[in-house]
């Protein structure tokens, strides 16, 4: 079986170690490492890696610790409003979904569009009753609920802000790190076929208006996956992702410019993201299995493991 690598995000940001308490960090680590698992159980045992990456981001959805799926934050309406997406390296067939409310794993459902060659992006009711042809599991939108977010929501509630992770000033520290991070789950992977596959879900941003939606569920913007180059999951202020076209651009600058997996994540994450004023990260990976684990933030939760050593490596800082 050839070489196979998994590398996974749960969000970017202001994070340092003053932020976290260590029962908190521990608790993330944990999560991280459980994430990792899921898909190199798959990988390790011969599985695609697009179900890899998918297996990876349900467990970080599962997680009230991530801003995606169980751990959601609250738009300005009270609701929890998810997007996803996926992308196969192989094919270039993509699945999107955004304005997901009912669903348990919003990436489950972004899968499902993914081999769906009359559709790429869908969103809303519309996207819920697709979900039901597939007997995906649906739950009440309270079951996205939790306290740290409604929190987060009480504090911007019934004004015009929208609460970005990063605004640190604004907000009290719990000792919990929500408050200061991009909450966004990915993951990209390279199975032992040589096939790259990314997929990234999120709940967006506190009291979210008018139906916002981030770079999270576009295809190249926060998500991309092309054999020839690499596959990226972003984070960070999807805004500034999507104008950058960040996922695609970092694709291109490989096939079109011929830099290095490493060299165009740092160009576009630490130069071009940075004089527009992005802040993020993303997780990456080429068509060797290199892996690149790239953001311009004080921290970024994030893992990986390879067959090369089949060691689980989890960090949050960014030394």
């Amino acid at each position: 079986m050839g070489k196979y690598t998994l590398a996974i995000h749960g969000g970017a940001g202001t994070i340092t170690r003053t932020m976290l308490t260590q029962e908190v960090e521990n608790d993330y680590k944990n999560a991280l490492n459980l994430a990792l698992i899921a898909g190199n159980d798959i990988l390790k045992k011969g599985g695609i890696a697009a179900d890899a990456v998918e297996a990876a981001v349900k467990v970080m959805e599962d997680s009230p610790l991530f801003n995606a799926g169980k751990g959601a934050v609250y738009s300005s309406e009270g609701t929890h409003e998810m997007e996803c997406s996926i992308m196969c390296g192989k094919t270039l067939q993509a699945g999107a979904v955004a304005g997901i409310k009912l669903i348990k794993n919003p990436i489950a459902l972004a899968r499902k569009v993914l081999y769906d060659e009359n559709f790429v992006y869908i969103s809303g009711e519309g996207a819920e009753k697709y979900a039901q042809k597939y007997k995906l599991e649906f739950v009440e939108n309270s079951y996205f609920d939790t306290p740290h977010r409604y929190e987060q929501w009480q504090a911007v509630k019934d004004t015009d802000l929208v609460l970005l992770d990063h605004d640190a000033d604004n907000l009290v520290n719990d000792g919990k790190g929500g408050d200061y991070k991009f909450g966004t789950a990915g993951a990209v992977a390279m199975d032992s076929y040589g096939n790259l596959a990314a997929a990234t879900s999120t709940g967006g941003l506190t009291n979210k208006k008018f139906g916002r939606l981030g770079d999270s569920s576009m295809i190249g913007g926060g998500t991309y996956a092309n054999n020839k180059t690499c596959a990226i999951s972003c984070t960070g202020y999807g805004e500034y992702f999507i104008r950058s076209v960040v996922a695609h651009d970092i694709s291109c600058l490989m096939e079109y410019k011929g830099l290095s997996l490493k060299q165009a994540c740092e160009y576009v994450v630490k130069d071009k993201l940075v004089k527009i004023g992005g802040e993020g990260g993303l997780c990456a990976v080429d068509s060797l299995g290199n892996i690149e684990l790239c953001f311009n933030s004080e921290g970024m939760y994030r893992g990986q493991i390879s067959s090369d050593d089949m060691k689980f490596h989890v960090a949050i800082y960014e030394s």
